[in-house]
This record gives C-alpha cells, sequence and structure tokens, in this order.
C-alpha cells in the first residue's frame, strides 16, 4: 500500500519531467518571438502603420513574409504552442488575404477598338544602350514609351539610335543622375508639367495625347473624347530616413483621376509596392494595377537579377475605363528594373 501511494506521488514529478522536455523554454522563446514579429508584421501592413526606416522599405517584401509564415505556422504546430500557433496562423491569414489577390485576374481586358502599346523602363542614367531601346520599340510596336533616370546624353543616344523615327514626339525632362524624365510618342505630345519637380524630387514627366481617328469614331456615338494623360512615374526611393519625406511627397503628388481632364495613366518606377499604404491611396484615387488585370501582381520587377525581387514597377490606369489587353514584364540589359509592357484599350462608349 506504502509503494503504490510512493508511485501517485511520484508521478507529478515524472509527468513534470515530461513536460519539461517537451516545453524547453528557449524554444518557447523563440517560437513566441517569431509569432509576435509576424503578428506586428500584419498588423502594420494590414492598417498601413509603416513609419520610418528601415520599415516602409521591409513592408516591400510582404510577399516573402507570408511565404515565410507557412513553415512557421508548421513548426509551431509540431511544438504543439498552441497559443503561439494561434497567433501566427491569424497573421498568415490577414497576410495570404492582402497579398494572394494580386495573382487572380480582375478588371476590365477590353473596353474598346482602339489600343496603345505602352512601354516603361527604368534605364539606370544610361546603363540601358540606345539601341536596345530603339529595337524594344521597334520589335514590340511601341506607341507611347515612359523612361526614368534619363539624362541628357540618354536623350542623345536615343536620337542617334533613330527613335525619332518610330517615336516622333518626345516631353524632355532629363537630368543629370537618377533625376531625369521622358516620354516618346507615336501621337503628338503635349507638356503638362512635372509632379515631381514641384515637390522637389525626381522628374516626372507629364504629358497628354490624342489618339488620330479616335475622336472621328467616338463622334458616331455622340461622345467627345477627352486626351490620354501620361505620367512618367519615379519618386525618391526610401532608402534612407533623409529620404521618406521626399518619397512621400513624390507619390502624393501624383493627379488622382478625378483632376486630370481625361484618361490618366501613371506609368514607371514607383519605388513602392500594393503592401504600402501610400500606394494603395494612389490607387484608391481612381486607378486599376494593369498588373492587377492579368493576375501578375507578384511578378517582380527589381532588382532585375534577382530573387528576391519586388514589384515597385507600375501601370496604373482608370478604374473600369481603359481596358488592359496585354501586359508582359521584359527583360532589358543594363538595368537594374524591369521593363513593362502594356496594351491598353480606349473606351468604345461612355
Amino acid at each position: 500500500m506504502v509503494g503504490r501511494e510512493a508511485a501517485w506521488e511520484a508521478e507529478p514529478d515524472r509527468a513534470r519531467e515530461r513536460t519539461g522536455r517537451r516545453r524547453n523554454p528557449v524554444v518557447t522563446v523563440a517560437v513566441w518571438a517569431t509569432a509576435v514579429a509576424f503578428a506586428v508584421f500584419a498588423l502594420v501592413r494590414l492598417f498601413g502603420w509603416e513609419r520610418g526606416y528601415p520599415l516602409v522599405p521591409l513592408l516591400a517584401f510582404t510577399p516573402y513574409v507570408l511565404a515565410a509564415g507557412l513553415p512557421a505556422v508548421l513548426v509551431a504546430a509540431l511544438l504543439r504552442r498552441w497559443i503561439p500557433l494561434a497567433a501566427l496562423a491569424v497573421a498568415v491569414t490577414v497576410l495570404a488575404a492582402v497579398v494572394v489577390p494580386r495573382t487572380i485576374g480582375f478588371g476590365v481586358f477590353v473596353s474598346g477598338d482602339v489600343a496603345v502599346r505602352l512601354l516603361t523602363l527604368n534605364v539606370l542614367g544610361g546603363g540601358v544602350d540606345a539601341d536596345d531601346v530603339v529595337e524594344l520599340v521597334r520589335d514590340r510596336e511601341v506607341d507611347v514609351l515612359a523612361l526614368q533616370e534619363v539624362t541628357p546624353e540618354v536623350v542623345d543616344g536615343l536620337d542617334a539610335a533613330g527613335l525619332g523615327e518610330r517615336l516622333p514626339h518626345a516631353v524632355d525632362h532629363s537630368a543629370p543622375g537618377p533625376y531625369g524624365s521622358s516620354i516618346h510618342s507615336v501621337f503628338p505630345l503635349t507638356d503638362l508639367g512635372d509632379p515631381g519637380r514641384e515637390v522637389g524630387g525626381f522628374h516626372m514627366a507629364h504629358a497628354s495625347f490624342e489618339v488620330p481617328g479616335y475622336e472621328e469614331e467616338m463622334a458616331g456615338y455622340g461622345w467627345d473624347p477627352p486626351p490620354v494623360e501620361v505620367v512618367s512615374v519615379h519618386p525618391v526611393p526610401p532608402h534612407s530616413a533623409e529620404s521618406l519625406p521626399l518619397w512621400r511627397a513624390g507619390l502624393a503628388a501624383l493627379p488622382a483621376q478625378d483632376e486630370i481632364d481625361g484618361f490618366g495613366i501613371l506609368a514607371g518606377d514607383f519605388n513602392a509596392t500594393l503592401d504600402h499604404a501610400r500606394m494603395r491611396e494612389v490607387l484608391d484615387s481612381g486607378y486599376t494595377s494593369a498588373a492587377q488585370v492579368h493576375g501578375a501582381g507578384l511578378v517582380g520587377t527589381w532588382p532585375a537579377d534577382g530573387p528576391p525581387r519586388v514589384t515597385i514597377d507600375h501601370v496604373l490606369v482608370p478604374g473600369w475605363e481603359i481596358g488592359v489587353e496585354e501586359y508582359e514584364v521584359l527583360d532589358v540589359d543594363g538595368t537594374d528594373h524591369r521593363g513593362i509592357l502594356a496594351e491598353l484599350t480606349l473606351p468604345g462608349w461612355r
């Protein structure tokens, strides 16, 4: 009887020993720290709380954080850390809810018969060979070309390579280093200013054009269509605490759709992904991502020699008015960015 009582008294000690082996405090702390980190990241992303450096640039890697969260959930489950597992599962679910929809095509493919083929590319201050740009423009039958990091030497090189033969009209806001931009077009262009220079940041050429024959075609429907406006987008990158105010100002300076007297297109190197609250504010001002229309919102554009790559180059079109019939991300030698080619269709009705 005494021996049985002693066994009963020893059982809790043995249970504590087994529990202690399972619940190594170092492992528990590591699992909790991981869960807290993912939960905080998910909250920052969900509510747009990113502030300061380096948090703002880190938000660009949200899809990779989501990918890392999946094995973290599995490990927490195998270790039976149930409370941190629940926190991890919620965080991963939140991140999946904001990231996964970019892989699902949604939007207008074709809105009319009149198409405009647009190419945007950051030429890295002349790193891209001008002949390669001109060859790409010819091969892809580009109608409008938006370039970033355009220096005066780049403009001269493009002229010498024969860009004017395909795209004879240009709005040249070139400048030394990474500051310049330009827009080249098969259609006559009107220079509408530069929202980048207005805030003391990189130049962002803003121009409008009309498509010959489109006005006459729409007249048959009793509608006088407005011109198309394009901004070659390039805010200062958020690579330091000092550059963040200019980055925010550059994105805020982009015209909202209702501020544009026509169909607005924003194309270029935004130095921001859809995981940045500032970028989502741009979209909310009346734009749709061309990549989203084709479910290509996670196709990375920078750095070109990645992975990891993040999607900071975009073509944004007005809501449900301009269709995106084609969307393609292109590799171009000599730059750390990938180019974007989009075939856009202008509305045939209203």
